[in-house]
This record gives structure tokens, C-alpha cells and sequence, in this order.
């Protein structure tokens, strides 16, 4: 299903700020934006007055909307200032359906999906179980449920499903909290803001305004949505315990950290302690990220925690987390010791190091060279869009690559032109086995980035079909084996910060020419083992009923 190059194409190389003996500088990604057909650009409605929100637009979720089997791009936009709607076609979410040849098609006024408000996330998943994906949009003064009716076409059903909002919403994630194979849903508010009161930050004397510190702010409690299956949502956030926590949310990700059988939600907040809500596998979260070690980095401090994602990054069988936060704080990674706990490998596996000088936005830990080993790749771009006035820092940055060298620790590389990068997620656009990245950049228009890496590796990725209940199959649990390797990686749609990524579970065999067994660990409790599985292919598996 490989493509031939369209135009001239930029090569993107490894830039490597590491000893000496790292691995030479070779091709990462190609930029195919040009010739893609994508018009749209991401328009904060930038205010003399720096309001907070300006900063924070840019979710994309990348999903198969209408079922052909290529995964589509979803982006968010932001809407005129201080009304807060979208008055004209600049501020339009827009949808773009793959035409399966690296170019796209926007469908936006077809399917119905222009939205309202001024939006900031996004998660796509299948919240009714009709086989076909629907989408959750966040925003500054409400969310939208989009259900998709199966013919390219979706219906606000916000108000009727009982998802109404007025909070400022960041980010989503869809996950069977209570395996009764419904979909849940679970918003990351971030603070309460009123534009009125919106403080001067900045130079005074000088007349540099920027946007303020998160401490001027308020936090937000999250909200826990239980579907009811019939279309419809009660909001469960005080009976599950999760409203009792106000923070200042910005990026989840889910994940059976400990290996109980039920989904578990990480938060990453902004200034304040990271949330770690376990699953106490009664309708209810404790929240432990003090006692698990993942709530403050190892000098008890908390950061400008943004995107996250909850993987297994060194082969253990345990789910890590790697965050995203500002330039001089460093990009956290912990790794997940079992028994609940986590240790801070930051400086150890040198994402200290690489990450110092960057602010990371949307983020993913995927393996993007196929080796066996998931890598780390963070869309960057500082807070500010007047930095150097201020300091020698750059506003404009370049997205960060952090390749998994087997052995604990990364080594750096860099995609894509420098800009406020924002939003980025993930999925196969061209089916060749290598995971490609959409990035979203404010005031500008997004990076399509095809993954040329991996040259000469296997892989192997899954579609996972849940059997009467959760068909998009969020939670499973797949183990594989191949050349002696073992990985763990499990479904979920919710990556980084404000984002949503393809439905695929990936897996890199490195020089593997089959996986020796796949077994897959269902929410039901059923499990299914394939064995001798043959390479470079996606396999489509359903759930066996009994």
C-alpha cells in the first residue's frame, strides 16, 4: 500500500545531542503537507490582552470515520473573540477524509461537523457500540457529543445524551471504567476563566504582555460521565470520588497499571500535582499519585505537566508514563516498578537532558522505527508568542523525536519546521506499517509527517473488534512475542494533550519475521492466543463469544 512521492519532498534528520557514538544521522520523517490537500489553519484569535485560552487551541484526532479501512484527521479551532463563536469559516473544525494517496479531502460542511465555540480537545470512540466512531469535542464554554449516523454524516446530540457543560474543558478520554462494555467518558477541565478579569502578565514597564502563570487561575474538578446505554450519560463524578480533586487538568491517558483487570486514569495538571485515579473496581477512584510516585518529579516538584501518555517503554510488562512540560523543567518519565509504584528515570534515560530546552504540547509513545522498542515523540512550541522579548528562549521550536535505544535511555531527533506547535496524533495513513504523525500549529497550518524510518523492520498492528459490547475494543490488553522480545501495549484512542489517535494496537518486530504467540486480554475477561503469526500485515481479530 506504499505510495509514490508527491513533489519535492523535505527530508527530516536525526539532529542527536548525545555522545559522539551515538547512531549517525539518518531519515525520520517526510513532510508531505504541501501536496496533501489540507487547508486549514489553526486561529486562536489572538488578543492584545493575551488571554489564556489563545495558547491552549490545537486538538486533532486521527480515526476512520466512515469505516474504508484509512484513518481520517479531525481538527479543533478556536472562534471569534470575546463573543466565543465561530462567526465566519476561519474558525470551522474541520474533518478530511483520506483519499488513501497521501492527499485528502475536506468534508467538513458534508458531515456536519463545523462545531461551536471556541474548542480546544478532542476524542473519537464508538460510545454507542454501532460500529461506526463518534466524537467527543472539548471547549472553553462547552463540549459537543458528535454521533456518527454511519453515512458520512454526524448529529449534535450533546443536550439529549445529558453532556452539557460550562466548563473550560481541555481534554477526554473514552474508557469502560466499570467493564460493562459501554464506553464512559471522562473530561479533563482545566481552571476557571473570565476574560473581564483577565490580569496583566508580563513587563509593565516595558509594555511585554504575556500570558499568565496558571497560579492566577482557579482549578476545575474533572467529570466522570457513566453511559447508560441508551444513547444517553449520568454524570458520576461525585459518587466515583473524582470530583473531590480540583486541578488544573490538561492531558489523559488510560491504562490497567496494575494489572487488576480495570482501567485506570492518569491527569497530567499544570503547576499542581498529577492525578493517579486507580480503579477501585466498585464505581469508584482513589486518587494515589502521591503514594505511586508519579504526582510531583523526583525533586518534589510539581511541573507544567501537559501531555501524556501511558505505555510500557522498556519491555518489562509494566505501563510507564512519559509527560510533557516546559522548557527548564524536563520532560518526566517514570517507570512502573509493579505493586503500584513508580520511579522518576528521567535523567537516567536521558529525556532530562534532550527535553530541558523544549516546551512539549500533544505527545505519543509509539515505535516509529519498528525495532521492537516505543519511542517518544512530542510536538513543541513554548507558551509565549513574544519569548526572545523576554528571555533567550525560542516561541518557535521544533517537535522532538526521543528514539528508544533498547538499553533504558534515548537519544534525540527533531521533525518538522519550527512554530508554536501544539496538537499531534498518530495513526498509519498510508498502511505501510509505519505509525505517521499530524501536527497542528497555532496561526498556521498543521505538518502531515510520513514516517520513513525502520527501513528493513517488521511490524505488525491489530484491529481489534469487541464482541456484543465495547466494539472499539479500549482496554484490551495485548502481549506479543517476537525475537525474543516481549511487549505489552493495550487499545486506547486518548494520547497526549487535547488529542485522539488511531484505534491500532502497533507492534515493531525489529528483523522478525512473525510474532511466536499475540495474546489478547479482552475487558470481558475472555483471552485469546494466535500463534506463528505471520509480519507486515494488520490483522483483524473479534473477540470469540462463548
Amino acid at each position: 500500500m506504499k505510495t509514490a512521492v508527491l513533489g519535492a519532498i523535505a527530508m527530516l534528520t536525526v539532529a542527536t545531542i548525545l555522545a559522539p557514538s551515538a547512531a549517525p544521522p539518518a531519515a525520520t520523517f517526510e513532510d508531505r503537507t504541501a501536496h496533501s490537500g489540507i487547508s486549514f489553519v489553526l486561529d486562536n484569535a489572538a488578543s492584545p490582552e493575551r488571554h489564556q485560552i489563545e495558547t491552549m487551541a490545537g486538538g486533532v484526532a486521527v480515526f476512520d470515520y466512515d469505516n474504508d479501512g484509512y484513518p481520517d484527521i479531525y481538527f479543533t479551532n478556536g472562534a471569534e473573540q470575546p463573543s466565543l463563536e465561530k462567526t465566519g469559516p476561519r474558525y470551522r473544525n474541520r474533518l478530511y477524509r483520506n483519499k488513501h494517496d497521501w492527499t485528502f479531502e475536506d468534508v467538513t460542511d458534508k458531515a456536519g461537523v463545523g462545531g461551536s465555540g471556541y474548542n480546544i480537545g478532542v476524542a473519537a470512540g464508538d460510545y454507542d457500540n454501532d460500529g461506526h466512531a463518534d466524537l467527543f469535542v472539548t471547549g472553553v464554554k462547552g463540549n459537543t457529543l458528535f454521533h456518527n449516523r454511519g453515512d458520512g454524516t454526524f448529529e449534535d446530540v450533546t443536550r439529549a445524551a445529558g453532556l452539557e457543560s460550562h466548563d473550560w474543558a481541555v481534554a477526554a478520554a473514552w474508557v469502560d471504567y466499570d467493564n460493562d462494555g459501554r464506553l464512559d467518558l471522562f473530561v479533563v477541565n482545566y481552571v476557571k476563566w473570565d476574560p473581564a478579569a483577565e490580569l496583566f502578565c508580563g513587563d509593565a514597564a516595558r509594555g511585554i504582555r504575556t500570558y499568565c502563570h496558571p497560579r492566577f487561575y482557579q482549578p476545575l474538578p474533572n467529570r466522570l460521565y457513566h453511559n447508560n446505554g441508551d444513547g444517553t450519560f449520568s454524570d458520576v463524578s461525585a459518587v466515583s470520588g473524582i470530583a473531590a480533586h480540583p486541578g488544573k487538568g490538561m492531558g489523559i491517558a488510560i491504562a490497567d497499571y496494575d494489572h487488576d483487570g480495570w482501567m485506570d486514569i492518569f491527569v497530567a495538571n499544570d503547576t499542581v500535582p498529577n492525578f493517579l485515579f486507580h480503579n477501585e473496581r466498585n464505581g469508584a477512584f482513589r486518587e494515589v499519585a502521591l503514594q505511586a510516585g508519579v504526582g510531583y518529579n523526583d525533586d518534589g516538584k510539581a511541573l507544567s505537566s501537559m501531555g501524556v501518555d501511558f505505555r510500557d517503554l522498556d519491555n518489562d510488562g509494566w505501563e510507564d508514563l512519559a509527560i510533557t512540560a516546559l522548557s527548564h523543567e524536563t520532560f518526566p518519565v517514570f517507570r512502573n516498578l509493579g505493586g503500584g509504584l513508580f520511579s522518576d528515570v528521567t535523567y537516567q534515560s536521558h529525556a532530562g537532558i534532550i527535553s530541558m530546552p523544549l516546551s512539549g504540547w500533544s505527545m505519543g509513545i509509539f515505535d516509529f522505527d519498528n525495532d521492537g522498542w516505543k519511542d517518544v515523540f512530542v510536538a513543541a512550541g513554548d507558551v509565549q508568542d513574544n519569548t526572545e522579548l523576554l528571555s533567550s528562549g525560542k516561541s518557535r521550536q521544533r517537535d522532538l523525536l526521543m528514539l528508544n535505544d533498547g538499553h533504558g535511555a534515548f537519544r534525540a531527533a527533531f521533525a518538522g519546521p519550527a512554530a508554536q506547535n501544539r496538537g499531534v496524533a498518530f495513526g498509519d495513513f498510508d498502511r505501510d506499517g509505519r505509525v505517521d504523525a499530524v501536527v497542528t500549529r497555532l496561526n498556521e497550518p498543521p505538518v502531515l509527517l510520513r514516517n520513513i524510518m525502520g527501513e528493513g523492520n517488521h511490524w505488525i498492528a491489530l484491529q481489534l473488534i469487541g464482541g456484543r459490547s465495547n466494539r472499539d475494543a479500549i482496554g484490551t490488553r495485548v502481549v506479543v512475542r517476537a525475537g525474543g522480545i516481549t511487549q505489552v501495549n493495550h487499545v486506547t484512542t486518548s494520547t497526549g494533550y487535547a488529542c485522539s489517535s488511531e484505534l491500532a494496537v502497533h507492534f515493531g518486530l525489529g528483523r522478525s519475521s512473525r510474532a511466536d504467540t499475540i495474546e489478547i486480554e479482552w475487558p470481558s475477561g475472555s483471552r485469546q492466543t494466535l500463534t506463528n503469526v505471520p509480519s507486515d500485515m494488520y490483522l483483524t481479530v473479534r473477540e470469540r463469544q462463548p
